[in-house]
Parts: C-alpha cells; sequence; structure tokens
C-alpha cells in the first residue's frame, strides 16, 4: 500500500465532542469540485460485542438499496475481513483489511492514515454510497477521528451486565449510535435491559441507542433505518448547498 500523503490534512478531535448531525455535512462540499459521495461510517466496541457481525447484517439490509465498500481492522491478522468474505455479504474486491501492528484506536484515532489511505482506495476504485470502517476490539475509551469517518456507531452487548452503559467513556457517551447487542441473552446474564436503556439516555445527551439482537435480526433494521436517515439528511443538505452555490 502507497504511504499517505503527508500534505493530507487530518485532525486529532477525539478529546472534543462531534458536530451536531445533519450540520456535519456542510463540510462535504468543495469549491470546484464535487462533494465526496460516500458516506463513511466508523462501528468500534470492546471484542466480541458484534461489530463484525453488524457489518455483516448492514452489507444485507443495503444490498439491493446500495453500493458498498468495507474496511476492517486487525492487529496481527484479516480475522474479521476472512469471517466477511465466508459470508459473502460483499465481493471479495470490495473488503480491504487495515492489520495495526498496534492498539486499534491509535489506527482510527491518533494515527489515521493507513485506514484513511485504505477507504479512499476503495472510494477511488467503486465510488460507493457508503463505506464501513471496523474498528478492532478495543474499550470504552475507543472513538474514531472525525478526519477518517462522517459517523460513527459503538457496540456493547448485555454479557457484562447492565452497568456498562453506566460506566460511560468516550465510546458510549460521545457515539452517534449506540447498539446494545444479544439482547436475547439479558435474562441469562441477569442484565435488566430498561436499567441500561435509562443509564445510555442519562449518559449520551440524547444521542440515540439502538437495543438489537443480530442474530434474530439479519438485517440489522434498526441501525440500517438510521443509516438510510442519514443518507436521506445528507442528500438533502448537499442539494442545499448546491443550490445556494448556484
Amino acid at each position: 500500500m502507497p504511504p499517505h500523503d503527508p500534505g493530507h490534512p487530518h485532525t486529532h478531535d477525539h478529546d472534543h465532542d462531534p458536530p451536531p448531525l445533519p450540520g456535519r455535512w456542510q463540510g462535504l462540499t468543495q469549491p470546484g469540485g464535487p462533494a465526496r459521495r460516500s458516506l463513511r461510517v466508523g462501528i468500534g466496541g470492546p471484542v466480541g460485542s458484534g461489530k463484525t457481525e453488524l457489518v455483516s447484517c448492514l452489507c444485507r439490509a443495503f444490498a439491493d438499496e446500495l453500493s458498498l465498500a468495507v474496511v476492517t481492522n486487525d492487529i496481527f491478522t484479516r480475522e474479521d475481513a476472512a469471517i466477511l468474505e465466508r459470508k459473502g455479504v460483499l465481493p471479495t474486491e470490495r473488503i480491504m483489511a487495515v492489520q495495526t501492528g498496534c492498539c486499534p484506536h491509535t489506527a482510527i484515532r491518533d494515527d489515521i492514515s493507513e485506514n484513511l489511505d485504505t477507504v479512499e482506495q476503495l472510494e477511488a476504485r467503486f465510488d460507493p454510497d457508503l463505506v464501513l470502517v471496523e474498528s478492532g476490539g478495543d474499550n470504552l475509551t475507543a472513538t474514531f477521528s472525525y478526519a477518517l469517518v462522517d459517523v460513527q456507531i459503538f457496540v456493547i452487548d448485555v454479557s457484562g451486565g447492565d452497568k456498562v452503559p453506566r460506566k460511560g467513556g468516550p465510546g458510549i457517551t460521545r457515539s452517534d449510535l449506540l447498539v446494545v447487542n444479544k439482547i436475547d441473552l439479558a435474562e441469562l446474564v441477569a442484565a435488566d435491559l430498561g436499567v441500561m436503556a435509562r443509564d445510555a439516555e442519562a449518559g449520551r445527551g440524547g444521542r440515540p441507542t439502538a437495543f438489537v439482537s443480530l442474530r434474530a435480526d439479519q438485517r440489522a433494521e434498526p441501525v440500517a433505518d438510521w443509516i438510510r436517515g442519514l443518507l436521506a439528511d445528507r442528500a438533502a443538505a448537499l442539494t442545499a448547498s448546491a443550490s445556494h452555490g448556484a
């Protein structure tokens, strides 16, 4: 993979709250050139929470609607990319793996060069509507740089108990969408979904939370609908921007 152009600026904005939606789309238009077409969605969360399964579900949900590409992150392997390839949710050439060789959050937040290069390669080759960037498994502090993605989803699951949303951390409090997965296991692990919903609402400043069982819902419809809403808002904002510039 060619080295990232050092003249390509990116910011380390993880210590700040992201700009509100849909105003975030205002920076996508550039004078003298077309707006970037793809919506970039980062998907983070702890190991085993269901990040790769969520990517699989979203690929199924949008198979007949959108052009997609996926970037996966693993420290030393390309295991998550291989899982997606075995599932057959996308043509293999639309799935690219980044081996970070370091803590997962470093490659999505602190030094995004390799991930950004990979995303831009996929955009140049396929002109996708949607690019999903899956982080390697990390802790509750993991967040994406908004120079890499437009929005970010953070995935947790009920197996850690209903205390997890209450623990907070930037992944939970600042992500654009919090996904609580494996709700079908709540009774088995004595997790109270009502408590999780209450604590998520209290800590997320009005940002949405989706409760899902990706094992039961193979298209992750609540998450897919949220992304559809983003695409519609983004298209409207870009249309309005183009009209004002005409």
